[in-house]
């Protein structure tokens, strides 16, 4: 009975946690202070809500998304991972490269927003 109770005790401080891991944090270390871009990523959002900005998202090689039948799917840490379609980001893409917000938890990784490359 004291396992029991140690154990549900134990739950109870990590849960939190745990939960919380879903929140995109931003990382914006000044990088792309600079850039023309930066107004235009800040200002990025999804269906999920906002992207954050470039240094939040990262680009993707041709050979690590797809697209079939008008839904996308990537390719993060070596697992391939369905873009839901509140992510895609429709709106004309100004960086010209693919690019991907993924939020990783203790349950896996999520994509907030997904934005195909300008496929020039």
């Amino acid at each position: 009975m004291d396992r029991l109770k140690l154990s549900l005790r134990g739950a109870l401080l990590v849960a939190p946690l745990v939960l919380s891991g879903g929140n995109a944090l931003g990382r914006d270390d000044g990088r792309y202070a600079n850039s023309p871009l930066k107004p235009w990523f800040d200002s990025l959002r999804s269906h999920l809500g906002p992207c954050c900005s470039d240094a939040d998202g990262f680009a993707l090689a041709d050979l690590d998304w797809e697209s079939h039948n008008g839904r996308y799917r990537v390719r993060i840490d070596g697992q391939w991972i369905d873009v839901p379609d509140e992510a895609v980001i429709t709106e004309p893409n100004r960086a010209g490269r693919t690019m991907v917000w993924p939020v990783k938890t203790a349950f896996g990784i999520s994509i907030r927003c997904f934005m195909p490359g300008s496929m020039i």
